[in-house]
């Protein structure tokens, strides 16, 4: 939610937040939609993860979330040096809300940069974290 007015929104599937580094490119945002799409987290008739998000018509929840790049090794304040500037990172994240959307998945996104409230129901709860380097999942 940004003013009071919802931007983006879903009902079952993924929340992703997104941090991208300045070193991340084209061939990582390829490989972790594909990753997101085809990851068997949603659960089956029995109730295990074991079918994707484009088996069960789920959707996805895209969220630039630069602070996933902080660094608090030092000091008592984060440092956020590591985090991509916006004119790499914003050109990424749409590229990931697209790809997602080419396979047919429904994708919904935050505003770029925007002091977002953002609402999670957590059904499992299930929280992963996915690194992705030189086009592929590490």
């Amino acid at each position: 939610m940004e003013d009071g007015v919802v931007r983006g929104e879903i009902g079952s599937g993924l929340l992703v937040l997104v941090g991208v580094a300045p070193g991340d490119e084209s061939a990582d945002v390829d490989a972790l939609a594909d990753k997101l799409v085809n990851i068997r987290l949603m659960a089956d008739a029995e109730g295990k993860m074991n079918r994707s998000v484009l088996e069960a018509d789920a959707s996805i929840l895209v969220v630039s979330q630069f602070t996933l790049q902080a660094d608090i090794r030092k000091g008592r304040r984060p440092s956020f040096t590591s985090a991509a500037g916006p004119d790499l990172a914003e050109p990424l994240i749409e590229r990931l809300a697209g790809r997602i959307s080419e396979v047919g998945v429904p994708v919904s996104t935050g505003v770029f940069g925007a002091h977002m409230e953002v609402a999670l129901v957590n059904d499992g709860p299930v929280t992963l974290v996915i690194d992705v380097a030189n086009g592929k999942v590490a």
